[in-house]
């Protein structure tokens, strides 16, 4: 009998070792999930719109640097170079464009950074205890934009969603789940249900 007390023990560490090198290879937690991987793409193709509140950094130059709103004709107004068209582009093409405008006549060799500091808020109408406007929160859905209007009324239909998005001139009726996602600028219609 004692000499399969040593097997047993090479057994039961074999087995540790094979369920430790299991749990390492197999990601962990939603990070990895395929609807946060869109929702982090989304961010990082973000384009700016009419309201967004950005941060521009001039290095060196903080005279020019400051916080700036896309006004309505989809540009930003900067010391200097007046006028900078940045409806529809990313932030690094923001930057490329403030560089081209200061490089040689203001600048030598300007390096600059944009953050957006503040989306442009969405809207929330329909079977909501209190429609209106709402400032946006990175990562913002549709459950969490009706509990900041105050909730479902007793007619809010609850399986649909009508979301209007910035870019679009129509509304798409989507299935509504907790992870149905709000971007900077929409426009959410909780529609009435049928009874």
């Amino acid at each position: 009998m004692n000499f399969l007390r040593p097997l047993l023990m090479a057994t039961l560490g074999s087995l540790l070792l094979l369920v430790a090198a299991c749990e390492t290879a197999i990601p962990a937690g939603p990070s990895t999930s395929g609807e946060q991987v869109v929702q982090q793409q989304a961010v990082s193709a973000y384009t700016l719109g009419n309201g967004d509140q950005l941060r521009i950094t001039v290095f060196g130059q903080p005279d020019l640097s400051g916080q700036f709103e896309v006004d309505g004709t989809g540009s930003i107004s900067m010391p200097l170079i007046g006028q900078v068209e940045a409806l529809g582009l990313t932030t690094p093409q923001l930057e490329d464009r403030i560089v081209e405008k200061l490089e040689g006549d203001y600048v030598l060799n300007p390096r600059v950074s944009a953050e957006v500091i503040n989306y442009r808020p969405y809207y929330i109408l329909g079977e909501v205890n209190r429609p209106g406007e709402y400032p946006y929160n990175s990562g913002l859905t549709v459950v969490n934009a009706v509990a900041a209007a105050g909730g479902w009324t007793y007619r809010a239909r609850k399986n649909v969603v009508y979301i209007k998005s910035v870019d679009s001139n129509q509304e798409q009726a989507i299935e509504l789940t907790t992870s149905t996602v709000v971007s900077p600028g929409d426009t959410i219609r909780i529609g009435e249900r049928r009874f």
